[in-house]
């Protein structure tokens, strides 16, 4: 008995020992208290999961996980958690291209009709004049096609989408401004597979993925399995966070499909600090193709936290901060949020992921960044959050100004359901369709049936499309009447980015309206 309770003090004493050494190693490379301020700020923001990584001189200083994978389950989130982490997959594309500039199968600077046959666009000088660097700095001028609540075409062909891509109006001339483009990175992706012979997932999970140890990372939600130690997207609807159901980014993975950990975003750091496009002694991409990965493209408007400069590389955000030079991008995909941050002069790097939209990640990154710095930290929670709430409340009073502006006890033109019921057909989005259910007009796109809206009549001859999957929110569409007194169009508005999604798909600043023409009943 004096033994085993020897023994037992002995274990209890060097399970102290290393919790306190743990605990020092973690407050060396983390601020103080800090999983204490993440967990205080995740309650906050009314986050379920959220994962952090820090990479420094080619180690990963620490990584972990916080909450929960799926609101009411207990499964928790960890380092290996797998996220959506959505647009920081841009500057994953950028790499696959580096790999064929250094094998020489291709320059920054080619034409890419000259490597996609099928692509054109609605300007024939335009369409022989991109270059790849224009696909990967968003300079084509051509800008998104439906926002993240939505997916272009869902099941159709990447083929498909390039096809239709010619009768996509400019958002401003070529080569005028940056104009982001998740379309043309998808291009950017169909290069790689055209070239190679191989599909650009396989590309990238076989040349970069597998030799940088992202031994679980893909492309496709079609992967994650039930028992999948997978995060579950989730959103802010009418007052609370819900989970969302999961949705395929399948034909635009390019511009931001990638499912991977925070420990396997960690190594993609590794592969880009230090020197360049080394990862474990050996060279994976050559010096010249992530300098130039790297470098400052194009100028971009003032609207980062420290009030620098910014420009934009091959699939990073570049500006300065204290002095330091900072590359970032940031992700938004159906309540996936990323943000990854490196700093070159400091070897280090930063990813944070969560399960909804929130603003408390880029909170976290910055917060890391001060104390690596050494310097007095800001409260960038606090900064955060006092934007949020100001921004929350400017777009709910706009919200109420559109429905104090509906116009009460309004009727269509027709009284019948079946003058509006049919197909209509635009060049650029295709075929739609309005059927009569059991509560009235549906409208299905695409033949898709997760992209059913139900029309509750609004005024006069104006609906609001609800979407049947609540995390896609709702738009607008109006019935245009021709001479004849019938239905000759629907007008559809595509809202491309929300003020605030936690509001609604409306109100919005950045939308389009497609005049999708009456075809049969």
């Amino acid at each position: 008995m004096i033994r085993t309770a020897s023994r037992l003090l002995t274990l209890s004493a060097l399970l102290l020992f290393a919790a306190s050494f743990q605990a020092a190693i973690a407050q060396s490379v983390l601020p103080d208290n800090f999983e204490e301020w993440v967990q205080a700020g995740m309650e906050q923001w009314e986050i379920p999961g959220m994962a952090v990584a820090v990479v420094k001189d080619d180690t990963i200083a620490w990584a972990g996980g916080f909450g929960v994978r799926k609101l009411g389950e207990e499964a928790p989130v960890d380092e290996h958690t797998h996220f959506g982490i959505a647009s920081v997959s841009k500057n994953m594309t950028a790499a696959t291209l580096a790999l064929l500039v250094d094998e020489g199968l291709i320059d920054w600077d080619d034409r890419v009709a000259e490597l996609l046959p099928g692509f054109k666009l609605s300007d024939p000088w335009v369409t022989e004049e991109v270059r790849i660097r224009d696909l990967l700095t968003h300079q084509v001028g051509v800008g998104r096609m439906l926002g993240n609540r939505l997916q272009f075409m869902t099941s159709e062909s990447r083929d498909e989408l390039i096809y239709r891509l010619r009768y996509h109006d400019f958002e401003q001339p070529f080569r005028s401004s940056y104009v982001y483009s998740n379309m043309m990175y998808m291009v950017a992706g169909e290069v790689v597979a055209a070239v190679t012979g191989r599909t650009w997932d396989e590309y990238l999970i076989q040349e970069l993925f597998r030799p940088l140890g992202m031994d679980r990372a893909h492309t496709s939600v079609s992967l994650i399995g039930d028992e999948e130690n997978a995060a579950w997207p989730h959103q802010y609807i009418k007052g609370e966070v819900q989970p969302i159901p999961r949705r395929s980014w399948d034909n635009a993975a390019a511009a931001g499909g990638v499912n991977a950990s925070v420990y396997e975003v960690a190594q993609w750091f590794r592969m880009q600090l230090g020197e360049a496009g080394v990862y474990d002694g050996n060279r994976v991409i050559s010096r010249e193709s992530m300098r130039e990965i790297h470098r400052p493209q194009v100028a971009l408007p003032i609207r980062n936290p420290y009030g620098n400069q910014i420009s934009y590389g091959l699939g990073w955000r570049i500006s300065e901060y204290e002095g330091y030079r900072i590359l970032s991008h940031g992700g938004a995909t159906d309540g996936m949020n990323t943000s990854a941050a490196i700093l070159p002069e400091l070897n280090l790097g930063i990813v944070v992921v969560s399960n909804v939209f929130n603003t408390f990640r880029e909170a976290v990154v910055n917060t890391i960044i001060d104390h690596y710095l050494e310097i007095e930290p800001r409260d960038w929670n606090e900064l955060y959050w006092t934007s949020y709430q100001n921004q929350y409340e400017n777009a709910l009073e706009r919200r109420n100004d559109i429905e104090r502006a509906r116009v009460r006890d309004t009727h269509p033109t027709h009284d019948n359901y079946d003058a509006y019921t049919g197909v209509y057909y635009d060049d650029l989005y295709g075929r739609v369709e309005v059927m009569e259910g059991e509560n009235g007009l549906e409208l299905h796109f695409w033949n898709d049936s997760d992209l059913i809206a139900d029309l509750e009549h609004w005024h006069y001859n104006t609906y609001r499309a609800v979407w049947r999957n609540p995390a896609q929110r709702e738009e607008f569409l109006h019935f245009a009447i021709g001479q004849s007194g019938l239905v000759e169009s629907l007008n559809y508005q595509f809202t491309l980015r929300p003020v605030l999604l936690q509001v609604g798909a409306y109100p919005t600043n950045y939308y389009r309206v497609v005049s999708f023409k009456k075809r049969s009943r």
